[in-house]
């Protein structure tokens, strides 16, 4: 849009924050909804989605009861749904050293000693990968940066991390698995992130919040909150789970949590539920069957390329895994892993094998079960998660940012990087999936995501927009098995539920395996998405979920 929106009449749409509900008028923009390609304008009542249609009969239905928002050319659009995030470790990311654009051993140090302050050295985002040098820094050196005080840096996945003497020793890590001078990887590295999160409650909310602004600000709308033992502490759980039923903070975008921790039977993990003491969507998430190709962990059936004798970690066996599925199977709730390598996928998928001969298959595919990341996956695997009815989380800005030649993928696994995210394999197969960014780890800048998969390393796994936008939004719902089927569209009798933005150009992609294509032909009878070939994401203008706004951006109060 060329000019901000007109300033709307008093009481600007939705609510901020807790107002009470009004009728409220979003007209003159682009509307992405089934119910009509070409509608302009849609009515907001309350919480609700009460029409969507044409400029022509918004004028029709327009009075003075309404708040009436002309749009200017923006696009409304359903709101984004994350399906992996850590929002306690993603604020603290936030306000800790952005480590990211470092590129070698001496910026980083630079980094910390530059740091100032009394307590310990907070960072993230170091990727040694694309460093001329990979060499990293040792232990005095790091030491010496802080002056002596406690250091933790996490490297970009999250599975290792740079940490000083005075940590070392602080945290007990000399003695843990995975521990190396100056380098933590494994037990070593889950000790050490533990030990710079033991914070007051408030000063988790802080960090909490942080996450869901940053979020509201881009299109969220939704997020699964991925804890586990290893990560974070059952507390931090059920505060991240209390944002949804807060009073007097303001709305923020919904959390869906789910709790990484094994239940070796349906007893167990019933008292689990018990304890948690908060409505959680699985015993999912980031409950480790292996780690990361970043810090070679992730377990591969043959050995890293650029390491001949490793081949990751396993941290469970298959016995364990399926009592685990076969469990949240007996209970009808979602059960799932963080699983990226090949050998951890064929564990996990001998887990749900073993899980059926257990429960029954039936019992199996019912309950739902999603496993996140699933980077290495061949037909044969895809077919057996199809077979299964698991649903695939995964994160597309991982591709943007490690395949393709010569990058991170290539240099851990060589040719294997090849068949890295096969995104349009998986719709082939029926396996259902959806997308998200396991913040930290990369942004929360969903239009990124989607153009990641139109533009994956593999031209053969690239997948339509149209595809993308859903993966990204209601499949996130869906994923979750969220009790309103509706979620996620913009339909009458659906949620008021949505992100507002600013566009340079509407388009449909056309499909075309030669080349990313794409065409404003009204006869595609497709709902128009933002061109994303023009080197900008479109700018969210506002954040509402059922009728209450998250955020609202200046141009929109104009």
């Amino acid at each position: 849009m060329a000019d901000a929106p007109a300033s709307p009449k008093k009481g600007n749409g939705p609510q901020a924050k807790n107002g009470p509900s009004k009728v409220t008028l979003y007209r003159n923009g682009s509307v992405y909804t089934a119910a009509d390609p070409f509608a302009s304008a849609v009515l907001v009542d309350g919480d609700t989605i009460a029409w969507v249609g044409s400029e022509q009969a918004a004028t029709s239905i327009a009075d003075s009861s309404m708040d009436i928002i002309d749009l200017r050319g923006a696009l409304v659009a359903p709101g984004f749904v994350d399906s992996h995030v850590h929002l306690t470790e993603t604020g603290i990311a936030l306000d800790s050293l952005q480590l990211g654009g470092v590129r070698s051993a001496r910026e980083l140090l630079d980094a910390v000693a530059a740091s100032g302050g009394n307590g310990a050295v907070l960072g993230h985002g170091w990727d040694e990968s694309r460093w001329d040098d990979p060499t990293l820094p040792d232990a005095g050196e790091l030491d010496r940066a802080a002056g002596g005080r406690p250091v933790y840096l996490s490297r970009v996945d999250v599975h290792s991390a740079l940490v000083s003497p005075s940590l070392v020793a602080s945290a007990g890590l000399a003695d843990l698995d995975g521990y190396a001078p100056g380098h933590v990887r494994r037990q070593a590295h889950s000790a050490a992130r533990q030990a710079t999160r033991r914070l007051p409650a408030g000063a988790l909310q802080e960090y909490q919040r942080r996450a869901l602004d940053e979020a509201a600000a881009n299109g969220y709308v939704a997020l699964a909150e991925m804890g586990a033992p290893k990560i974070s502490s059952m507390d931090d759980l059920r505060l991240a789970a209390g944002w949804n039923d807060a009073a007097g903070s303001g709305p923020v975008p919904e959390v869906l949590p789910y709790w990484g921790q094994l239940t070796p039977t349906a007893d167990e993990a019933a008292a689990l539920l018990a304890e948690l003491g908060v409505r959680v969507r699985g015993f999912a998430g980031d409950l480790n069957i292996d780690g990361s190709i970043g810090s070679r962990t992730a377990s591969l059936r043959e050995p890293y390329a650029d390491a001949p004798g490793e081949t990751g970690t396993t941290y469970l066996s298959v016995s364990e895994a399926a009592a685990h599925l076969a469990a949240c199977s007996e209970l009808g709730i979602q059960g799932g892993f963080h699983v990226i390598g090949d050998a951890g996928l064929d564990a996990a998928l001998q887990a749900l094998d073993e899980a059926a001969a257990l429960v029954g298959e039936q019992r199996v595919r019912a309950a739902g079960h999603r496993f996140e990341h699933v980077e290495m996956a061949d037909a044969d695997a895809i077919a057996r998660l199809a077979k299964y009815s698991v649903t695939v989380s995964a994160q597309p800005a991982f591709d943007a940012a490690w395949g393709g030649q010569g990058r991170l993928y290539e240099q851990r696994l060589g040719s294997r990087s090849r068949g890295m995210n096969p995104f349009a394999s998986f719709y082939s197969a029926g396996v259902p999936i959806c997308f998200g960014s396991d913040t930290p780890v990369t942004p929360l800048r969903p239009w990124s995501s989607v153009r990641a998969c139109l533009e994956h390393h593999d031209a053969g796994q690239r997948i339509s927009a149209r595809a993308a936008f859903l993966g990204h939004t209601r499949a996130g719902w869906r994923a979750a098995r969220y009790e309103n089927p509706m979620a996620g569209q913009l339909v009458p009798g659906a949620p008021a539920t949505f992100a507002v933005w600013e566009v340079d150009e509407l388009m449909v992609q056309v499909a075309d395996n030669r080349v990313q294509s794409w065409s404003t032909d009204p006869r595609a009878r497709t709902p128009l998405l933002p061109a994303l070939d023009i080197g900008r994401d479109p700018r969210c203008l506002q954040t509402v979920r059922n009728g209450l706004e998250l955020f609202a951006a200046e141009a929109l109060r104009g």
